[in-house]
C-alpha cells in the first residue's frame, strides 16, 4: 500500500470528520440518532387537550339539592344563582324524598309522603349551563286571597310553573287556557267570600267574573282547586 493512498485515505477522512456534528451539537439542535427533529415542546403540550363534558341537568341539580340538604350556602351558591339560593332556602316543607328525574332542563324533587298544596308537589330547578338558575317550589300560604292573587299574577306573567306553586294542575290548566290580554277586559279583585268547601275568590270583569276555589287552612297552606266563570 502506497505512503501516497494513505495520505489521501486520512485527508478524507479528516474532512468528513468536519462535515459530521459532534454528539453535544446533534442534542443542542434537536437531532435524534434516527436524523429526525426531536419536538422542543414538553410531551402533555403536544397530546391532544382532553375535553371536558358539561355536567348533565340531573347532576347540577342534584348538587344544589345536596348542598341545601347540609345547609351549606357557599356550596349552594357555587351551582346556583341567588335567586335560585334564597328560594330554595325558604322552603318550609320537610326535603321531598323523591327525585322524578329531568325533562331537558327542568329537574323535579318531588313529595311521596307529605301533602304539599299546589300541583308542583315539591321543588321545581331550572338549569342552564353549569348553574341552577330558578327554583319553583310549593308555597305555603296562609289566606285564601294570597293563593288567588298568587295564581292570577303567575297568570298575568305567563308562568304556568309559578302557578304550579299554588294551585292544583287542573286549576293551571283551566286558568292557562286562555292567554292573559293586557290590552283586553280589566279584572276586579272583589275578595274571598266563604263557600262549603273552602273559599271563592272573584276577579269581575265586563260581562262577568272569574271564580277561584281555594281550599285548605292557615296551618297547611292554602291552594286554588279549581276555577269557574260566570256570566251576567
Amino acid at each position: 500500500m502506497s505512503i501516497r493512498w494513505l495520505a489521501g485515505a486520512a485527508a478524507t477522512m479528516a474532512a468528513a470528520a468536519l462535515l459530521l456534528p459532534s454528539p453535544a451539537s446533534a442534542s443542542a439542535s434537536g437531532t435524534g440518532s434516527g436524523g429526525h427533529a426531536a419536538s422542543s415542546a414538553p410531551a402533555a403540550l403536544t397530546a391532544p387537550a382532553a375535553l371536558t363534558a358539561p355536567a348533565a341537568p340531573a347532576t347540577v341539580a342534584k348538587r344544589l339539592f345536596g348542598a341545601w340538604l347540609r345547609g351549606d350556602r357557599a356550596a349552594a351558591a357555587r351551582v346556583a344563582s341567588p335567586s335560585a339560593v334564597n328560594t330554595l332556602f325558604s322552603y318550609v316543607y320537610r326535603a321531598p324524598d323523591g327525585f322524578t328525574g329531568c325533562t331537558g332542563n327542568r329537574c323535579r324533587f318531588t313529595h311521596t309522603s307529605v301533602r304539599v298544596p299546589g300541583g308542583l308537589n315539591g321543588i321545581l330547578m331550572i338549569v342552564s349551563g353549569t348553574k341552577v338558575t330558578r327554583v319553583y317550589e310549593s308555597r305555603h300560604l296562609t289566606r285564601p286571597s294570597t293563593a288567588a292573587a298568587y295564581l292570577f299574577s303567575a297568570w298575568q306573567k305567563g308562568d304556568r310553573d309559578r302557578g304550579l306553586e299554588v294551585a292544583s294542575t287542573a286549576a293551571v290548566s283551566s286558568l292557562f287556557r286562555t292567554k292573559f290580554d293586557p290590552a283586553g277586559v280589566t279584572y276586579y279583585r272583589q275578595g274571598c267570600t266563604a263557600e262549603p268547601k273552602g273559599f271563592s275568590c272573584a276577579y269581575s270583569y265586563e260581562g262577568g267574573a272569574m271564580l277561584m276555589h281555594v281550599t285548605g287552612s292557615r296551618s297547611s297552606g292554602y291552594e286554588v282547586r279549581s276555577i269557574s266563570y260566570i256570566a251576567d
